[in-house]
């Protein structure tokens, strides 16, 4: 196996992964939901699946970019294909940046608030 294909394989594989977090992610996000939405007060539990779930889909995205990155940058250097990891790159950020801010309330870039008391 060539040095190429051998990376090429990494960044499919790396992409796998991602898809398999956001994956197991709502599975495990929802499961735990079902079994907690009825002993929560209303909108907690609700709360806790979409940031759960949330978390996950922003690891995968992650995962996703990593993979192109790895796959684009060194196996296929055209500039065309680095145009278009650049579009992917920007598209999967954006939706990254603002599920986290959702998520959590903040920009990713904002300190955690801790309560004082």
């Amino acid at each position: 196996m060539q040095f190429t294909e051998l990376i090429s394989v990494a960044g499919y594989a790396i992409e796998a992964v991602g898809v398999l977090v956001v994956v197991i992610g709502s599975l495990v996000s929802s499961v735990v939901f079902m079994r907690t939405f009825r002993q929560q007060p209303e909108g907690i539990a609700y709360r806790t699946f979409r940031r759960q779930l949330g978390r996950s889909i922003i690891l995968g995205l992650e995962f996703l970019i990593a993979g192109d990155i790895i796959r684009t940058v060194v196996v296929a250097d055209t500039l065309e294909n680095v145009a278009v990891l650049g579009l992917i790159i920007l598209i999967r950020s954006f939706l990254s940046v603002t599920l986290h801010l959702e998520v959590e309330g903040r920009w990713p870039w904002q300190p955690e608030q801790r309560p004082t008391g």
